[in-house]
């Protein structure tokens, strides 16, 4: 991971690249508990990140911003910043409702269409899923599918960071048009929606600077 600290309108923010420069780090190689443990000890009031994931709905084409409400764990990671002591968290909220509404605020005040809501499906990576994974996804309620909100969503939670997850759909997941899918269409995409992306974080970031 790599980041620094940028001044916003007098809103100090930490940016972090989660693969690293270059995108050299794998999904399931992250360090999502060093990065919740850094955000935490950074004192930041929240944590807002973007990822870019494969559509399972017809009706979320690539371009589409969710707000994630919900996540399916299917990592196998077992991740958790309590190996050591029994520590059971709560998850009636996975991503955060505060942070969550400043995203979607951030989204309305700057006129761009973002769904409110939907069920982020967390495979482990770093392949794509197979046709059936994805038919299986959709029967359990996902609506896109990725390889890094959830166990950022459970590493946040744990570390008492609140977190809340701008999901880009980049492509439909594999078997919904019948076309292969690629790391490069994947990059195309994020270059074309990443300024508003961007624009939404910093809107949400700037809310969240000014909470007690």
């Amino acid at each position: 991971m790599r980041g620094k600290l940028i001044e916003v309108e007098k809103a100090t923010i930490a940016v972090v690249q989660r693969h690293s420069t270059g995108h050299a780090t794998p999904p399931h190689l992250v360090n999502y508990r060093a990065l919740a443990l850094g955000i935490k000890a950074l004192g930041a009031r929240a944590c807002f990140g973007s990822a870019a994931v494969g559509s399972l709905r017809a009706d979320w084409p690539v371009g589409s911003f969710s707000v994630c409400s919900d996540f399916l764990d299917l990592t196998g990671r077992n991740l958790t910043l309590f190996d050591r002591e029994v520590r059971h968290t709560d998850f009636s909220h996975p991503f955060d409702p505060r942070a969550r509404s400043a995203m979607l605020q951030s989204a309305m005040d700057l006129s761009i269409d973002v769904i409110d809501g939907g069920v982020y499906v967390n495979g482990n990576g770093p392949r794509y899923e197979t046709p059936k994974e994805v038919s299986l996804y959709r029967e359990l309620g996902g609506d896109v599918v990725g390889m890094t909100a959830a166990s950022e969503a459970i590493a946040m939670q744990e570390a008492g960071v609140p977190y809340a997850c701008l999901a880009v759909s980049t492509n439909f997941a594999c078997g919904l048009i019948g076309a292969a899918l690629s790391h490069e269409e994947v990059v195309d995409e994020m270059q074309r929606s990443g300024e508003k992306a961007v624009s939404i974080l910093l809107g949400a970031a700037r809310s969240a600077a000014g909470w007690p």
